[in-house]
């Protein structure tokens, strides 16, 4: 962690990363495992956990510790405190509608993406996304959008302090590839992502921009490869996502 300055408090930092240790894959921990996932000493988390749970974001059953649902309050602040979420919500849930695929909105956050809201559809998906989730964003279709709003030498940057990976064959994964494809996609207005992430998984996205022009989140609409080939992608699901975020758009731009 860098250095934030004499005014930076780090046993709320501390304290966060206790709430950020917990999991679905580790739902519940004893102090010994807390210690382990943060690297703070045994002392030091039995202070922050006992802290914790005294003001009800943390439970604990014998030497067990859970999170409580007060902790969904910090993100439901962060949620409510958008002020372009409430306005798009019932766009996302008509364009789900009518492409009877899945639609979501995002935001970048560091290196991820952050879905901020989510409207699914019955049909299976093998990743399983939900308000809160998080995906690497340089290859996913939102985070092409919203790092393609960026200047170039931000781009570098963030590329720079991402660890690149090919989670599929059809990743790129070349910060020189990504460049070529962040400025295409900032030209044309929207990205579109075949496979990058997950073999069978397109998706398209195209900007959320608040009244002074500035891009603020992304919309995509995703679909298996089996249902959609990219021509239908292109030719009949761009349109309608383009025509959603255009209204949007118009909305945001007279406030």
């Amino acid at each position: 962690m860098e250095d934030g300055g004499r005014d930076f408090v780090q046993s709320l930092e501390r304290g966060l990363e206790v709430i950020r240790s917990f999991s679905e894959e580790s739902p519940r921990q004893k102090l010994s495992d807390v210690a382990r996932r943060t690297g703070y000493s045994r002392a030091a988390c039995r202070r922050l956990l006992h802290t914790l749970v005294t003001l009800g974001y943390v439970g604990v059953d014998d030497r067990d510790f859970y999170l409580l649902p007060r902790v969904l309050e910090l993100g439901y602040s962060f949620l409510t405190s958008l002020p372009f979420r409430a306005i798009v919500e019932p766009f996302l849930e008509e364009l789900s509608e009518k492409v009877k695929e899945a639609v979501s909105i995002s935001v970048l956050d560091g290196n991820d993406i952050v879905f901020v809201s989510r409207v699914a559809t019955s049909r299976i998906m093998t990743l399983s996304l939900s308000v809160g989730s998080r995906l690497p964003a340089y290859c996913t279709s939102v985070g092409r959008v919203l790092l393609a709003a960026l200047p170039v030498e931000e781009q570098r940057r963030h590329l720079s302090k991402t660890k690149l990976v090919a989670h599929t064959k059809f990743t790129l994964h070349s910060e020189a590839e990504i460049m070529n494809d962040l400025e295409k996609t900032a030209k044309r207005g929207w990205a579109l992502n075949d496979q990058e992430l997950e073999i069978g998984l397109r998706s398209i996205a195209a900007p959320i921009r608040d009244g002074s022009g500035r891009t603020v989140a992304a919309m995509n609409i995703s679909t298996p490869v089996g249902r959609t080939n990219l021509r239908e992608l292109r030719e009949t699901l761009l349109p309608q996502l383009l025509a959603t975020t255009g209204r949007v758009n118009s909305i945001l731009a007279k406030r």
